[in-house]
């Protein structure tokens, strides 16, 4: 579905998806301002793939390279449906699928042709191993000096951890997140999603953006370094120069914070969860009027977010027992005709209801050869001149193998003597 800025009018339905496509049937051109642009994504679970997923939903036209033998194991991470990967669907999304053995020779000298005519590489292999194969950045720049080659791993190109494997559970230790994560007395949590994966495929995208800017200005590519421990560093705040100047380390603190109160999540009187933030003075102080305790806000504490925070226990017990004597809909309502912040904890199943994402078609309907109609989220952002959009679901393993390289080239005997040597 396209993605643009514009809100439907009331009553009309929004642009419906591009008509499946069969196995053999070509992709559509892309469309986007990204169009024009070809990425190769190299890279395997699951912060490049994404990153290369985000560059198609906006028009590259992206090529996704896998081992003939071994599948992304995307395909298989998680629940499938009739044998198929529900996770694929979403990754796979706007690519066309090529097998190849990059560690063949024959794998080699095809990919340095795709590399010729590609404007951007992602790739999440261990440092050196492109180069064990003749494929570093010296053959790629040599191929292309435009090109620019992207870079993921868990702890980047050098240093005394770049040649461990690295993937986000361990960004997430490492960056400090889990350990600010979970109730003070309890232990460090992980979160039960790709979280750092996430985060680092939002910063690959920026990063590639940017170096593409760059060769505008210089007409050379250039190399970008991603490590995955980095982008999860960053989102976390000033934790560093916390530290550095005043020796304070982040404690956990559950649901609430130490900069503001009550911020916490309180559960009504029919069972449901309610999200409160008053991180802005004028919030917490509606918040207090309409829970009835308008007298705190004379408090001298309560005039900044942090001596509040440091009275979380009482403002806790003003909200919670509001919220406790109503039902979901009653506190929601009541909130929002004060203008203070509350939101409702949702599932899965209360995102794909809700009216907000409804209306802004977060989560979209893509038509799929294999699975039929499915629904997954939409692309990232609305443009409102040259919108994204899901032009197809994720492949089959190859699905285009043959279009691809009859398109650079190859004649029918040479793509045969590759299938002979195993290496499609």
């Amino acid at each position: 579905m396209n993605r643009t800025a514009q809100e439907p009018p009331t009553g009309q339905t929004p642009p419906t998806a591009q008509a499946p496509l069969t196995g053999g049937q070509t992709p559509p051109a892309a469309q986007g301002p990204l169009t024009g642009l070809r990425v190769i994504d190299l890279a395997t679970l699951f912060a490049g793939p994404l990153c290369a997923t985000l560059l198609g939903d906006f028009g590259a036209e992206v090529i996704k390279v896998e081992h003939p033998s071994r599948p992304d194991p995307s395909r298989g991470h998680g629940p499938t449906k009739d044998g198929v990967g529900l996770w694929w669907k979403l990754l796979g999304r706007n690519k066309r699928n090529l097998t190849l053995d990059l560690s063949a020779p024959g794998g080699r000298d095809v990919l340095l042709r795709l590399a010729a005519g590609a404007d951007v590489i992602v790739e999440n292999f261990r440092p050196g191993t492109l180069e064990r194969w003749g494929l570093g950045w010296a053959e790629l720049h040599a191929a292309n000096p435009r090109l620019v080659l992207a870079r993921v791993t868990g702890f980047g190109q050098f240093g005394p951890y770049a040649h461990r494997p690295g993937f986000g559970t361990l960004a997430e230790a490492m960056s400090g997140f889990a350990a600010i994560t979970g109730e003070p007395d309890g232990p460090p949590t992980l979160p039960p999603f790709g979280l750092a994966d996430s985060i680092a495929a939002l910063a690959t995208a920026y990063a590639v953006m940017t170096a593409l800017a760059g060769r505008d200005r210089t007409g050379r590519g250039q190399v970008v370094d991603m490590a995955i421990i980095e982008p999860m560093l960053t989102v976390l705040g000033p934790q560093p120069i916390w530290y550095d100047q005043l020796g304070y380390v982040q404690p956990r603190t559950g649901n609430r914070s130490r900069n503001n109160a009550p911020r916490n999540t309180y559960r009504t009187s029919d069972g449901h969860w309610l999200a409160v933030s008053t991180s802005a003075q004028s919030i917490a102080e509606r918040v207090m009027r309409l829970v009835g305790r308008a007298e705190l806000i004379d408090e001298p504490w309560f005039a900044s977010g942090t001596t509040r925070a440091e009275h979380a226990d009482e403002l806790d017990e003003a909200v919670g027992d509001w919220i406790a004597r109503h039902t979901r809909e009653e506190a929601v309502a009541a909130f929002e005709k004060a203008e203070a912040a509350i939101a409702p904890i949702h599932d899965v199943r209360d995102v794909m209801e809700d009216p907000q994402y409804r209306a802004l078609d977060s989560v979209t309907e893509v038509d799929d050869p294999e699975l039929g109609p499915l629904r997954m989220q939409n692309v990232l952002f609305r443009l409102s001149a040259t919108p994204g959009s899901i032009r197809w679901a994720g492949r089959p393993h190859g699905a285009d193998t043959e279009k691809i390289l009859t398109g650079l080239g190859l004649s029918g005997a040479e793509i045969a003597a590759l299938r002979a040597e195993r290496v499609l």
